[in-house]
């Protein structure tokens, strides 16, 4: 849903500028898939477990076999609603799902069944420290999607092969206001939405799989002026590359105005192997898209009952968790920071102190002896 970055134009005048980089100001937002922690499709049965054979859990309803039909998978939509709890976001009663229209060879339908105009999780915000500065970026949404298939060129001479194992694997994608204002500030909030996803059990956070997988939208302007030309780095499955590729971006975008040409907005990949970036496509907008609502999917309605039993079934998040430690246990905010970068840490350091371990020296062998093995 990059296609929302550039409407934003209002909010953003007045917002706080970050650091600028050769006398530009930077924007960033981001677009997350997360792979939803099912066992079966988001509209199948099929499986979703990663390093099968190709095409050998891709079912009829996957391939759009004639005749079939989806059905909702209930536990994606109830990992949708985690998220929304988790971030504060607005949980739509009823929500819509839309054919999103493009044609690639890895999307046997010819279009991918999405979220457009009402989608599950509204608003919300990601709040994190950087440094001892405390940032939130806003979110715009997070809706309901289905994964494309694979396609394969490493093993083929002057070909290429379809993977359909992928297809309608269950994806929230994650969509944030483009209020970031430099590349330390976009890999710290990928971290912390990273964190959160997997603390609440909705997605493994398998980056080298694809199960956790970032789009920026980067954009330079001088101060005061509107906001640039976009260009989407797509695919970013590690948190080192994603800083490469957006400080490589942000570079190559001011030396072509620098140098008195436009920006052309595009889809880009990062290449780990040259640090650069290349243009892959033109950007296409919402309407190249030509959505329209899924004629085999009736809305997605969601009681406020349900909502509340999957509110009972929530974690202490992790910011709340450190808190605690701070309050029960006399740790400083980065110790306590260190112990909740996930919540199998957390449960360790948990199980400790109640084993009778003093908190501050379970803190420092968690974080030191135990860190450095």
């Amino acid at each position: 849903m990059s296609e929302t970055v550039n409407t934003f134009e209002a909010q953003q005048q007045g917002r706080p500028t970050g650091p600028l980089v050769r006398g530009y100001e930077v924007i960033i937002g981001f677009e997350t898939h997360a792979q939803l922690s099912t066992a079966s499709k988001i509209f199948s049965r099929a499986s979703t477990a990663f390093g099968a054979e190709p095409n050998t859990q891709a079912c009829a309803v996957d391939l759009a076999l004639p005749g079939t039909l989806p059905v909702m998978n209930k536990g994606a939509v109830e990992r949708a609603i985690k998220l929304g709890l988790a971030l504060g976001s607005h949980i739509a009663p009823r929500s819509v799902f839309a054919r999103k229209n493009y044609f690639y060879p890895d999307l046997p339908k010819g279009y991918q069944i999405s979220q457009f105009e009402i989608p599950v999780v509204q608003g919300g915000a990601v709040s994190f420290f950087l440094g001892e500065e405390k940032k939130t970026v806003r979110l715009v949404r997070a809706h309901l999607e289905e994964d494309a298939g694979k396609s394969l060129h490493e093993d083929f001479i002057g070909q290429s092969g379809i993977d359909l194992n992928r297809a309608g694997t269950p994806l929230l994608e994650i969509v944030t206001e483009p209020d970031m204002r430099s590349t330390a500030e976009a890999v710290a909030y990928a971290k912390e939405l990273h964190k959160i996803v997997t603390w609440i059990g909705i997605c493994d956070g398998n980056m080298q799989e694809g199960s956790f997988r970032c789009d920026a939208n980067v954009s330079v302007r001088k101060p005061g002026d509107k906001l640039g030309t976009r260009r989407e780095i797509k695919n970013l499955n590690s948190f080192k590359f994603m800083q490469q590729a957006i400080d490589y971006e942000i570079n190559s975008q001011i030396d072509e105005l620098e140098d008195g040409r436009a920006i052309e907005q595009a889809t880009v990949l990062f290449d780990p192997a040259t640090g650069e970036t290349r243009t892959m496509r033109t950007k296409e907008d919402a309407a190249d898209y030509r959505y329209f609502p899924d004629p085999d999917l009736p809305p997605l309605s969601i009681a406020a009952d349900w909502i509340e039993r999957v509110k009972a079934t929530m974690p202490e998040l992790p910011r709340a968790t450190a808190e605690r430690y701070v309050r029960d246990h006399g740790l400083s905010e980065y110790d306590a920071a260190q112990l909740t970068q996930s919540a199998a840490l957390a449960a360790y350091f948990d199980d400790a102190v109640n084993a009778g371990a003093t908190p501050k020296l379970a803190s420092n062998w968690i974080t030191g002896e135990m860190a450095r093995a």
